[in-house]
């Protein structure tokens, strides 16, 4: 609960703040739903900011834990694979990637790491005061099926090779989605400031684009955006499974921001953020040897995103 009020004091304050810059956008000779695609926009930068920040601090700490998953991988792999990925953040699905292609987890401690991860849909709804009740089911959810998914992989294909990891060195991918670096280093470059900053301009333009093509279709459509994106249609959640493939930070924003104005269910949400594995997909389809691999990966994935949007569809 005290988080909760922390959350809506910092979103007050930064209505205070943005107040003035907001009468100005008022006065813009453009259309009316442009003009809130902008405020709205503009009013969640320095909330982004706070967030992105923190969410640094968490991934410098947790990425160099998450280059131990291989001596844990035969066994509880899935569960800590899908418990670090619960971090917001744009690294940690590159890392599994790079730790699998060199056989150094198994695949389905890959594959919870996938499902797990979100990008940015947790930043998102916390800049969203009246959607904060979403984020624990939503994680939750996602979590449970990370580690469902990731356990029944590895009972029905050939777990991680056994190897000695402790005397070779791992080279890890260390660039994360705004090709910032994800060593523990970075406080030497200054990147602590500087990537939260270039984070918070990428998703506050993405929110921008997002804002004005949800508003236009609103104005078009007369408020009936559930109708327009099939609402509650078996429809929905497929669709939204195959867009989060798509690896760009854009696509969790426009994910997350159809759920805010309730234009997909929660089984769609559930279905696009599992398949959202970031840049994690494009690592594994450029550097792994067995096209037939990835495209398993890739298919289980999709599957399984997919059956779990339609049966929480039904039953939510």
């Amino acid at each position: 609960m005290m988080f909760i009020e922390l959350v809506k004091n910092i979103n007050q304050f930064n209505s205070m703040i943005l107040g003035w810059s907001n009468k100005y956008i008022e006065m813009l000779p453009v259309a009316d739903f442009v003009k809130d695609a902008i405020i709205d926009s503009l009013n969640l930068v320095p909330f982004l900011f706070i967030i992105f920040f923190f969410i640094e601090l968490f991934e410098i700490y947790f990425s160099k834990k998450m280059k131990h998953i291989p001596e844990y991988s035969r066994k509880i792999g899935p569960f800590i694979g899908a418990l670090t990925a619960l971090v917001p953040q744009c690294g940690f699905s590159v890392i599994a990637s790079t730790l699998y292609i060199r056989n150094l987890i198994s695949k389905g401690t890959l594959i919870a790491v996938y499902i797990s991860t979100s990008d940015e849909a947790i930043p998102v709804l916390l800049a969203h005061p009246e959607m904060l009740h979403t984020i624990i089911p939503i994680l939750s959810t996602k979590f449970i099926l990370a580690i469902l998914t990731g356990y029944c992989v590895d009972l029905t294909f050939k777990s991680v090779k056994k190897q000695s990891i402790e005397s070779e060195y791992i080279e890890i991918e260390t660039h994360g989605c705004c090709h910032h670096e994800i060593s523990n280093d970075r406080f030497k470059k200054r990147i602590l400031i500087l990537h939260p900053l270039k984070h918070t301009l990428n998703i506050f333009a993405f929110i921008l684009i997002v804002s004005l093509i949800l508003n236009w279709i609103l104005m078009i459509s007369e408020g009936h955006l559930q109708q327009v994106f099939f609402y509650n249609s078996p429809v929905q959640p497929v669709i939204s499974a195959i867009i989060g493939l798509i690896p760009n930070c854009a696509i969790s924003v426009l994910i997350t921001m159809l759920y805010i104005e309730h234009a997909i269910s929660f089984g769609s949400v559930i279905a696009g953020l599992s398949t959202g594995a970031g840049l994690g997909l494009l690592i594994l389809l450029k550097k792994n040897c067995s096209i037939k691999d990835s495209a398993i990966i890739v298919s289980i994935l999709l599957g399984v995103s997919i059956a779990a949007g339609l049966i929480l569809q039904i039953f939510t």
